[in-house]
């Protein structure tokens, strides 16, 4: 099926999309503002992290209900569905992919997803720091 937008549009719309987006940006002002300092988007680490501690071998990421076809909450586009279906698909791959390699190499992964986050950020904090605490006390110097 042919875009609906033209060259131009797709491209403002595409460039509109930003690397780190405001969930993102608001789970970790709150975590910073607890006083736990971490990484975002390290790009020295495999995948696409949005929080990471070295020190303590934790990832965190931030998933969007739409991008990560959330279970509850992601929709699919109607127009373009094979498209869509191939992308949104390939997305969980990698999710469960880079989840896998953390987690053979013994790091601590946590996910949160969007609504999550929508529906309570100070919980949704809260337990971050909670699951950020309890590996500080298992790592080991």
């Amino acid at each position: 099926m042919a875009d609906v937008m033209s060259k131009e549009q797709r491209r403002k719309n595409m460039q509109a999309i930003r690397s780190q987006s405001k969930l993102e940006n608001q789970v970790s002002r709150e975590l910073w503002k607890r006083g736990i300092r971490f990484r975002k988007n390290d790009k020295s680490l495999f995948g696409k992290l949005d929080i990471s501690i070295k020190k303590y071998r934790i990832v965190i990421f931030i998933d969007s209900c739409f991008w990560h076809a959330c279970e509850l909450h992601g929709n699919r586009p109607k127009s373009n569905q094979l498209f869509w279906d191939k992308k949104l698909n390939r997305n969980k791959e990698r999710d469960a992919e880079v989840k896998e390699y953390y987690i053979q190499n013994h790091w601590l992964v946590k996910r949160v997803w969007e609504h999550e986050i929508k529906e309570n950020l100070s919980q949704v904090v809260d337990e971050l720091v909670v699951f950020i605490e309890q590996a500080k006390k298992q790592t080991k110097f």
